[in-house]
This record gives structure tokens, sequence and C-alpha cells, in this order.
């Protein structure tokens, strides 16, 4: 058995071309980029293709290293559920000496297992839902939802015993990006500025309007530009609606791309906002990060400190590790990992109890011992 085991890992030393399968939301794909940049080093260069949803294509084209992009349309699939499967079994059927699936879904493992005749997956602890899984597969790992997800991540990297390091990565923004966004920064006469970013992908996730706005009336008294950021869908605009006018808050939502929007964050001094993909670029940046926190399991989703090389694993009120602080309410259901107290994407009560106030001083207590 060991030799046989040796022999794989042997085997698996000599991959040209891989398939990684990432078939979540936008802050799992950027957090395979660690996994994706030591493979690219590890195995000199290799061909590596993504499968995502169509969903996070943006985020996907962003990470350096990847040959070519396969995508799952869940609108394909009301429309036409079979040509899509068989279009995309087509483009990945063993054309890879090695899949590797980062997500548990029966899909995403069943396509893992269709690209190549050697698979790295995680699967469900559940052995009701995994048993076939760890037939079939070359190795497994367990899925593990007390773990942050860039270290559920790496999983793959210690099957294949490669060395790595736990700092989540950040991909590089072209220069004439970064220089478009200096150029607009200083058209607006805004030198140092800090991110607020009040949007989420679901509304269970995102901070009531009143406290919102009073807490931007509490930042405009720093003095200092308050950029608020989004993009063009319809819950950003409907926030950017809502923004106070204020002298030094900026209301931006829907003025950059997300490649604009990494350049800007780039070159800001912190971010302020909920948790979602916009947090996670800040972390991989190593921002000051000011982050408000409804039903979301901290273990899993919260920002990644490269600082410390941690991130949250207990729910808190309030909590500062390395570069990160995390406001949540103070409630025996928090964090209860729900979409919304219904469970189905409606208001979450515990964001209503995270004081602005709060929130507000532990950013003035930072801002006035930074340097600038």
């Amino acid at each position: 058995m060991f030799s046989l085991v040796r022999s794989c890992i042997k085997t698996l030393k000599k991959i040209k071309k891989l398939l990684i399968i990432v078939q979540r939301s936008n802050g799992d794909v950027l957090l395979s980029l660690s996994l994706i940049n030591t493979l690219y080093k590890y195995y000199q260069h290799p061909q590596i293709d993504l499968l995502v949803n169509d969903d996070t294509l943006a985020i996907a084209k962003l990470l350096p290293n990847i040959n070519f992009i396969h995508q799952f349309s869940y609108q394909k699939k009301h429309d036409n559920r079979w040509q899509q499967e068989r279009g995309l079994v087509k483009s990945i059927f063993k054309k890879y000496d090695l899949s590797i699936n980062l997500t548990a879904s029966d899909r995403s493992v069943l396509y893992a297992l269709l690209a190549s005749k050697k698979s790295i997956s995680a699967v469900e602890q559940n052995n009701k839902k995994s048993w076939w899984k760890k037939i079939f597969l070359t190795h497994i790992y367990y899925f593990d939802s007390t773990k942050h997800i860039l270290l559920n991540n790496s999983q793959p990297l210690n099957i294949l015993k490669i060395e790595h390091d736990n700092i989540q990565q950040s991909p590089n923004i072209a220069d004439s990006v970064v220089a478009n966004i200096q150029n607009k920064l200083n058209k607006a006469n805004i030198k140092n500025f800090i991110i607020f970013h009040p949007s989420a992908q679901y509304n269970y996730k995102i901070y009531p309007t009143h406290l919102r706005n009073e807490l931007l009336t509490h930042l405009n008294a720093l003095g200092l530009p308050i950029l608020v950021t989004g993009c063009n869908n319809q819950i950003d605009t409907e926030i950017k609606a809502t923004i106070p006018n204020l002298n030094n808050i900026f209301n931006w939502i829907g003025e950059t791309t997300l490649e604009e929007y990494f350049a800007l964050s780039q070159l800001s001094l912190a971010y302020i906002g909920m948790d979602t993909l916009n947090m996670h670029i800040s972390a991989g940046q190593n921002k000051r990060i000011f982050a408000i926190y409804g039903p979301t399991k901290l273990s899993m989703w919260s920002p990644w400190s490269n600082v410390l090389k941690a991130s949250a694993t207990q729910d808190k009120p309030k909590q500062t590790y390395g570069n990160v602080t995390i406001f949540q309410a103070d409630m025996p259901c928090v964090a209860c990992y729900k979409a919304g107290c219904d469970d189905q994407h409606g208001k979450s009560d515990c964001l209503d109890r995270i004081d602005p106030l709060l929130v507000f001083n532990e950013i003035k207590d930072w801002y006035q011992n930074v340097k600038l």
C-alpha cells in the first residue's frame, strides 16, 4: 500500500496540464490564487485551466497563470441542461494530467473524474454523501467549515507534498489601470482615502440604511476622503441613491470596473464595509480592515490576516487580530450561518444591533495613529 501511494505521488510530479474546479462564489475563486500560483511554480509553468460558474468569470479573468476558463451557467442549466453538460464534458474529457476540485458538490466531483485519471477533490464528511467519491477519486480531503477557505484550498498542496506558505495572494493589476485610477483620484483632488463598501452579494449581509448613514456621518468628521464603492447591479444602484451628500463622502458606486477596484483598493489606506469579495481583496493587499458581519461563519469566511497567517475563530462583538477588526452583534444567535433570520435571504436582525458609533470609534482610534 505504501509503495502504491509513493508511486502515485511520483506520477503526479510529471504534471503538464491541470484543471482546477471552483464552483462556488467570487471569494472562493479569488482565494484559489495561492494554490494556482504555487502549482504553477512547482510544476514549472504547466497549462492550468479553470472551471468556474459564469457569475464568477470577472474575477477568474484577473487571476494570473490561467490558460483557459471553462464556464458553467445556471441559466443554461435551466434552459437546456443536457446540452450544456455535453459541451462541458466534451471540452474537458480526459484532457488533463490532474484535476483538482475545491468544491464538494456531486457535479464538480464528476467533472474532476471525467477530466483526468488523477483527481484530487474536497468531499463532505457525511459518508452518505461522499462514499462513492472516496471510491473513484484518486485523493480526497474533507471540506472543513471550521477552517478558513484559504486553508481548505491548500489541502491539495498538502496531499501533493508541495511546500507552501499560508499567505493570501492578490492578482497583479496592470500599471495602466493603476495609472488611470490615480489620474481619476488626482482630478477629484483625493490623495489619502479610505474605502467604504456598503453592499454585498445578498441583502441579508448588508448594514441597514439608517445605521450606514449614521456611520458615514461620523466618518465624514474625520476630514479624510471616504470613497463609497460598488458596481452597477440592482442592490448597489439602490444603495447609491441613499448615500448622504457630505463634504468628505465621495459616491463612486458604479464608477469602477472590477480590475479598477483592485487598483483603487491597492491605493487606499483601509477598508470599511461588509463581508464580501471586496473585503477579501483588501485582505490580500494587507490593508487595514474594519468589517461588519451578520450571520456569516467567521471560521471560514473572516478576512485572512497575512500578518498573523490566521483568521477569526470565535464570535465576539468586537475583535482585532493583526490588521483586521470585525464587528458583530452581541446576541446569543450570532453567528447562525443562515441566509437571514428566515434563512430565505430575508432580513438579518443582528445587523441592526451593531452600533455605528462603536465602529466609528475604532476607526478613529486607528486613524489618529496612522502616519501619513
